[in-house]
């Protein structure tokens, strides 16, 4: 008689349909644990220690070097050669190079008057100024009012242009380098771009242009980004302190030791002909202005950081309008890491520390470790986090990325758990334009209000807006949040770090992000 076949499945797997299903599955888990979860985990802490580490090298050196900068670098008139154009009595303004501003706009209704103004305001001699509006509008009613209002400076002398296209094939990209082969610019030497919402001051050209004429190897004068609604709401004082770091800090540094730094797309001056010698904007991905500061970079060109040359902007006041933002600065650079060209030993710098650290690493590991690592491995005791990787160097971290706007540092705290939130979507922006995926390429300009909110007039009754609350509603935002929370109320009862503190409170930013009440809230009309 054959020996029976021996069954290697515990007896209550076969008990029938009356055996305790939860039960099973605790069982299930048991059996899979050791050999399986607890090991993935502890690689998925190892690897999250080891990103953290990347960046807290990265922020300490900025730190430091900042510090060196502002005690004992010399400033810019001083490290290059630097002395004011003036207008020669025989020759008049001819000793002015010529000089293209650019305008991109979209659907520019509320900002378009005052950007063209500004531009428009540049002290500058008339005759060695060119002004080209490039409106790929698709609304006409704002495209009329585009026109109109640069045919009303053009009536008053200034050399401005109103320029369209068919399509709006490349986006910002491909209006900027069709703007670049119009016959009429043929003769400029250098450009200014300044998006809709940029309100350059009059003696911005007088200030940044000296820099290349007199400094051949230069190809860009990046100047600071200022914000005119930095105190509208808590999303715009979170933006202003995240934006400051990468100005104070990342900007200021590169540019004192000669090291990459990207063109910040707008804000900047630009040598024509170092653009023409990289290959002119490509459309390849969304951060055409990253893309051509690459190639420059890579054929020798310097550029330069003005940190007193500020320009005056506006940050996105809603978070559907953030979320479109940061979606685009994360997938961008990303994408743009994926296809670019060049030998890792040869540039180490810009492969490692300007585009894996800062745009890759820096998205990942807030996300993965204190949104994913950190809350699961409450479940498993045996997984152990160091308190160093988990609460001292990310403290450090923070506070470091805080030295750029110390009137926000009471927000510290908050500044972090937004942060957490925001580094969800960054991971995901990433992770699509890492391989490329459906939304690597997809541009959602960033709506500009200006002073529409503001020159609203009362209502004489109050009348209760009106808002689609669907709309409002962020899934992702939501799903976490109810992670999180799970993990919490599990840490409460049986953990032993109390994160549980942390945990409920990024729980409550999380559900916060996910019902939509953060920055304005615009009524439908």
């Amino acid at each position: 008689m054959a020996e029976s076949t021996k069954v290697l499945i515990p007896e209550t797997f076969q008990g029938g349909s009356s055996f305790d299903i939860a039960g099973q599955i605790g069982l299930i888990w048991e059996l899979i644990k050791a050999p399986l979860i607890v090991p993935l985990l502890r690689v998925g802490v190892y690897v999250s220690l080891a990103m953290v580490l990347m960046l807290f090298v990265e922020r300490v050196y900025m730190g430091i070097v900042i510090v060196l900068v502002k005690m004992f670098w010399k400033k810019p008139e001083k490290r290059y050669n630097y002395e004011p154009i003036q207008e020669d009595l025989g020759l008049g303004s001819s000793n002015f190079p010529m000089v293209l501003v650019q305008i991109p706009m979209f659907n520019e209704r509320e900002v378009y008057k005052i950007s063209i103004g500004a531009a428009c305001g540049l002290s500058w001699p008339s005759d060695r100024l060119l002004i080209q509006v490039l409106d790929d509008s698709t609304d006409p009613t704002i495209k009329k009012m585009v026109e109109a209002e640069c045919q009303r400076w053009a009536s008053e002398g200034i050399n401005i242009v109103y320029q369209i296209r068919q399509t709006r094939g490349g986006y910002k990209a491909g209006a900027l380098k069709e703007g670049l082969k119009r016959s009429y610019v043929k003769h400029c030497e250098y450009v200014a771009i300044m998006d809709a919402d940029f309100r350059p001051e009059p003696d911005y050209l007088r200030r940044a242009i000296p820099f290349l004429v007199q400094n051949p190897e230069i190809a860009l004068v990046q100047a600071r980004w200022r914000f005119v609604n930095a105190d509208e709401c808590l999303l715009t004082r979170m933006q202003e302190m995240s934006l400051d770091y990468h100005f104070t800090v990342e900007q200021e540094v590169g540019s004192a030791t000669h090291a990459f730094f990207s063109f910040n797309g707008t804000a900047g001056v630009l040598r024509i002909a170092a653009i023409n010698e990289a290959g002119g904007w490509k459309d390849r991905s969304t951060v055409e202005d990253m893309d051509l500061a690459v190639r420059a970079g890579l054929r020798g060109w310097k550029f330069l950081y003005l940190g007193d040359l500020q320009v005056k902007s506006e940050l996105p006041s809603t978070f559907n309008d953030y979320r479109n933002q940061q979606h685009r600065w994360s997938c961008g650079p990303a994408n743009l890491f994926r296809k670019i060209k060049v030998t890792l030993w040869k540039k180490f710098y810009v492969i490692y520390s300007f585009f894996f650290v800062r745009k890759i690493i820096v998205h990942m590991v807030t996300f993965f470790f204190y949104c994913v690592v950190l809350p699961l491995t409450i479940f498993l005791p045996e997984v152990d986090v160091p308190i160093w990787g988990a609460v001292y160097i990310p403290s450090i971290i923070a506070i470091l990325n805080s030295v750029g706007t110390p009137r926000s540092v009471h927000l510290l705290f908050y500044w972090i758990l937004f942060e957490n939130v925001m580094s969800l979507h960054r991971t995901k922006a990433t992770l699509i334009g890492l391989f490329g995926a459906g939304r690597a390429n997809e541009w959602v300009v960033t709506e500009k209000l200006g002073d529409a909110a503001k020159n609203k007039p009362a209502p004489k009754f109050f009348k209760k807006p009106k808002f689609k609350f669907g709309n409002r509603l962020h899934m992702l935002e939501l799903g976490f949040g109810l992670f999180l929370f799970f993990c919490g109320c599990y840490d409460y009862v049986h953990g032993k770090n109390k994160y549980f503190i942390y945990l409920f409170l990024q729980t409550i930013t999380f559900l916060i992000c996910g019902f939509g009440y953060v920055g304005t809230i615009i009524p439908s009309s």
